[in-house]
Order: C-alpha cells, then sequence, then structure tokens
C-alpha cells in the first residue's frame, strides 16, 4: 500500500499491507484490537498546510507522544484544552514562551488543575468564556490573550460537532466583545489574539462569512492585535463522494482578511491554522479481529473484538469510516456481502456500521470467517483518544509505523493496570 493512499481506494476491499507491513503478521504478533498510524501520512498532510505560516495542532484528536513529537519535528505547535495537555506538550519539549507560543491553552473553563498549570508555566490561553478573564488576571497579571468568539452561526456534519451558533457552548457570544474587552483592560489583560472556530466543512461560502465576522471583530479589538486564529475544522475524506478543501482558496480567504487588518493595524498579523483531524485521521487503523459471523434474520454480522470502547465515533455521530477485510492464511474472497459490523460490548449500540440517530446499517465487506482481520480507517483521529474501559476492556495498544520501523508507542493495558487504583469495601477505611 501507497502511504498516499485515500480511504476510498480500500474501502470495501481485501487490504493485506499498511506502510509495507503485514496486517496478520503484525496482528499475530501483537494482538488485538490495536491501533496503527502512518508516520508518512502525517508528514504527507503536515506538508499540505506550510503555506500558513503557524499550524497548530488541536492534540485533542491524538495526544500520544510520540505523534506530538512527530508533529514537532514537521514544525507544528499546539493547542491544548487540559492540564494533562499542557503537560504533554511540556513532555515532548514544547517550549511555553516561544513567540509565538507553542503552548496555547484553549477552553470555555478553567478548572482548578489547569489554572494552577496554567499559572506555573505561564501558558498563553484563548478564553472561552467572559469570566476566564478575571480567574486569568488573579494567576497571571499583566498577561497577553486571546479570546475565542462565537459569531453567532456554526457548521458540521452533525450537532454534536458543530462549534458554533446558540446552541454551542463554545467560546464568547459575539455581541459580548466589547464587554470582555472592558473587563480584560479593567484586569489589566492585554487582548493580542481572536480565534474563530465553528466547526467542520468544506463551504466556502460558509467560511466567508466567518472571515466577515472575524474581521469585524478584529476592528472592535484594536491595533493590540497581533494574530488571528481560522480555527480547525478541515474535513478528511472518509468515504466516496466527499469532498476535499481547496487548501489554497481557503488561506487565500484568511490571508486577505489579514492583510487588509495589517494594513489598518499598521503592523503585522500573524495567521493560525488549527487543524486536529486532518493531519492524523488518514494515518489511523484500527485492526480488530472477527470472532463470530452470524445471521440474525436478514442480517449477517461481523463481530470483532473491538467495539465503541476503542472507537467511539460511530455511535457518537452516526461517524463514516472505511473498511476493509484481511483474510489471514491466505485465504481471499472476490465475492462481497452486505454485512453489519458490531463489537463485544454488552450493548445493543456496540455497532461500527450505524448512521446518525442509531439506525443500523450494512456496508458492502468481502466474505469473512473468524480469524480474519477487520480494518477500520481514518481512526487516526478521535479513536485512541476516546478509549475506555468499559466491560473492563483494557485501553488498545497503540504502534507508529515509521519508513521501515515499528514502534510500540503505547503498550496494551492490562487488566491488573486497569484495577490498581481501585479497592474492595474490605479494604477501604476512611478516616474523619
Amino acid at each position: 500500500m501507497k502511504n498516499n493512499m485515500i480511504a476510498t481506494q480500500y474501502d470495501g476491499k481485501v487490504l493485506t499491507e499498511i506502510a509495507g507491513f503485514s496486517i496478520s503478521q503484525l496482528v499475530a504478533e501483537q494482538g488485538s484490537p490495536i491501533y496503527l498510524y502512518d508516520a508518512e501520512m502525517i508528514r504527507e498532510r503536515c506538508a499540505d498546510l506550510q503555506v500558513f505560516e503557524t499550524v497548530r495542532f488541536a492534540q485533542k484528536a491524538c495526544s500520544n507522544l510520540s505523534i506530538l513529537a512527530l508533529l514537532k519535528e514537521q514544525g507544528i505547535v499546539v493547542d491544548a484544552v487540559s492540564a494533562g495537555e499542557v503537560l504533554r506538550a511540556l513532555a515532548v519539549g514544547y517550549s511555553p514562551t516561544s513567540n509565538p507560543p507553542e503552548i496555547v491553552y484553549t477552553s470555555d473553563i478553567f478548572d482548578r488543575e489547569a489554572l494552577q498549570v496554567v499559572a506555573e508555566h505561564r501558558i498563553h490561553c484563548n478564553l472561552g468564556s467572559p469570566e476566564m478573564i478575571e480567574q486569568l488576571a488573579e494567576v497571571q497579571p499583566g498577561a497577553e490573550v486571546t479570546l475565542r468568539i462565537n459569531p453567532g452561526f456554526g457548521h458540521g456534519h452533525s450537532q454534536k460537532t458543530n462549534t458554533g451558533g446558540p446552541q454551542s457552548k463554545h467560546g464568547i457570544w459575539h455581541e459580548q466583545l466589547p464587554a470582555c474587552l472592558e473587563r480584560a483592560k479593567a484586569c489589566g489583560l492585554t487582548v493580542v489574539g481572536l480565534h474563530m472556530h465553528i466547526g467542520s466543512g468544506t463551504d466556502l461560502e460558509h467560511l466567508a462569512q466567518v472571515c466577515e465576522a472575524m474581521e469585524k471583530c478584529a476592528r472592535l479589538v484594536g491595533p493590540s492585535l497581533k494574530t488571528i486564529s481560522a480555527g480547525g475544522g478541515l474535513p478528511t475524506v472518509y468515504r466516496a463522494g466527499q469532498t476535499s478543501m481547496d487548501l489554497a482558496q481557503y488561506h487565500r480567504l484568511w490571508d486577505a482578511v489579514r492583510n487588509r487588518l495589517a494594513t489598518e493595524f499598521g503592523h503585522a498579523i500573524g495567521l493560525e491554522l488549527e487543524p486536529g483531524r486532518y493531519l492524523v485521521a488518514e494515518s489511523g487503523y484500527l485492526l480488530a479481529e472477527i470472532r463470530a459471523v452470524k445471521r440474525m434474520g436478514e442480517n449477517l454480522f461481523y463481530l470483532v473484538d473491538a467495539g465503541f470502547n476503542n472507537l467511539a465515533r460511530p455511535i457518537l455521530y452516526g461517524a463514516y469510516h472505511p473498511m476493509a477485510i484481511c483474510p489471514v492464511g491466505g485465504r481471499a474472497s472476490s465475492e462481497n456481502r452486505d454485512v453489519v459490523v458490531g463489537g463485544p460490548l454488552c450493548e445493543s449500540g456496540d455497532i461500527f456500521t450505524q448512521e446518525d440517530g442509531g439506525v443500523v446499517s450494512r456496508r458492502s465487506l468481502p466474505t469473512a470467517q473468524v480469524g480474519d482481520i477487520l480494518v477500520i480507517g481514518c481512526t487516526g483521529a478521535y479513536g485512541s483518544v476516546m478509549g475506555s474501559n468499559y466491560n473492563s476492556k483494557p485501553l488498545a495498544a497503540e504502534i507508529l509505523l515509521d519508513r521501515g520501523v515499528l514502534r510500540i508507542i503505547r503498550h496494551r493495558q492490562t487488566v491488573e493496570e486497569l484495577i490498581a487504583n481501585e479497592r474492595s469495601a474490605l479494604e477501604t477505611v476512611v478516616t474523619r
């Protein structure tokens, strides 16, 4: 398989290799389920965005330390949405004091741990709620800050991923910006950045509306503004019929806004992009062994040893992921069957082939039998990071495939590790 192979080229087909590695051999040696990442695909997606002077990875999409280190090598900086993500970024060598900052904390609240970490490491903050202004001023007096603005409208493939408009919790409502600027000034904070992210999509007409809203808000901030952030939302093609973003036109729209503001304010304005899944989604594969093939009425089920504890996007959003079959032992069939793909969890919603609203659907996949491998593609974003221990299932291993080298970047969790912090009632002693 070529490193630049897109999802639609293997969806519904037989697939035996990833980045030159045998899928069946990987599973035989490492067990299943496992996450694989193709490092070269990540490098290619980073190169796509080099026209933007600052590319800030939304590490919530895939926060494994090795993935962050790989992105850092490509000149990508990071966004953090929790104290834990700040500490991850620091652990791989990102600097909190560079210009532009290599780490930005973005959230709609400061929990107490996050506020402490931000203060200790002098992390630049992107504030999504008015109350955060005073809270930050108490621990970082005189700080420069970015404000995240909700322009009053949003966009996305699901309401759950739409990050703008009145039903979204994200950002400072655009009509409250003047009041927040006064609050910041009263607290001694300087607003140097604006951030506006409304969700994902390829609609350039919609994007033009965001640019217009950003420009309007920037003029309210005035010459203290140094940077505007276009947020994220660059789409990934998961299935046939979907379209990718015209990156050149995307950049032209935002570059025009930045240049007009620079002329008006009399100094350069930085332009940031904040992709998450665009950089890592296509690099990731979830491999799971088929453990049962059974008919239930008119439906034929492939049941695998991975569930929504490993990949939650289908049950959360009805998200579509490309799928392929790797036959084991040299067996291969050219015949496809319409099947429902499900996992092992004691939950009727544990179905990978479902649509938004939980409607079970079928997928055309090669004929398979117990022992064959199901390959779920485009799982590098919001895959492993959203894993859970539901049904007391250990977290899957993660493996990075890079230029002919296989590296385990997270060992499979053991049941002993899963229960290590728990105590039985007989062991628990509470003192007052």
